[in-house]
Parts: C-alpha cells; structure tokens; sequence
C-alpha cells in the first residue's frame, strides 16, 4: 500500500531535519553566489573609479524595497544583485520557518504551530512595522 504524502509515516523526523538543512544549505549557497555574480559585475563597471570621501552619500532609495532591487537587477547592476543576494540570505531562514509550520501541521502538534506562527509573527512585524523610524 503506497503511503500518502501527506501522513505522518511519509514523512518521518529524519527526512523532515534532512530536508530543513536542505533548504538553508541551498538558500545560503544560493545567495552568496548571487552576491559574488553582484559583487563581480559591479567591480567590472566600477572598480577603476576612485571613491570620493569628502561628502557622504546616504542609503540610495534603489536598494530600500523589493521592486526597486529587482528593477535594478533587471538592468544588470550589481549594486542591486548584491543586494538581492542580501534579501535572499534574509529570506532563507524566514522559508524555514514556513516549512516548520507545514511540517508540525503535517505531524498534527498544533502547539508548535501555534509557537512557530508567532515567531513569524514576530519577525514579519520586525520587518514590515517595526518601530526603528
């Protein structure tokens, strides 16, 4: 008899921690190759050019929101590449919190789904409407 994916014997412990390392293995590869691949494009256009120190040059308004960086990277700049690659190093424990909460469901323990979900609660609040200013 063929196990379902979604019961408990499918999917036991084990292969639950193998896949989590899985994930955050590949997210963290995944974005330092996206930051070299920036961080290279943008050494190739820039890395002749002497910086000016004399006068301070804030945070661009290119590199503060989402769009704005995939823009950017549409255009082939690595400023914005490596600051997607930043975004991914960020997002990559945040998807293993996501899997967490898909796994306890699957495992029916509804405390740590409930614990899980308020920690992503915590850190999407941080994010979005945190109280920095």
């Amino acid at each position: 008899m063929k196990k379902h994916w979604l019961s408990k014997t499918y999917w036991a412990d084990k292969d639950v921690e193998v896949l989590m390392g899985t994930l955050l293995r590949f997210g963290v590869i995944f974005s330092g190759v996206v930051v070299i691949a920036g961080g290279m494009i943008y050494l190739v256009r820039h890395g002749h050019e002497a910086p000016s120190y004399r006068a301070f040059a804030g945070p661009n308004a290119r590199w503060d929101n989402l769009p704005s960086i995939v823009k950017g990277v549409c255009g082939g700049h690595g400023k914005e590449l490596i600051q997607l690659g930043v975004v991914m190093l960020i997002a990559t424990p945040i998807a293993r919190i996501l899997f967490s909460v898909v796994a306890f469901l699957l495992e029916k323990d509804y405390l740590y789904v409930v614990i899980t979900l308020i920690v992503l609660g915590v850190i999407v609040f941080s994010m979005i409407g945190g109280l920095g200013g």
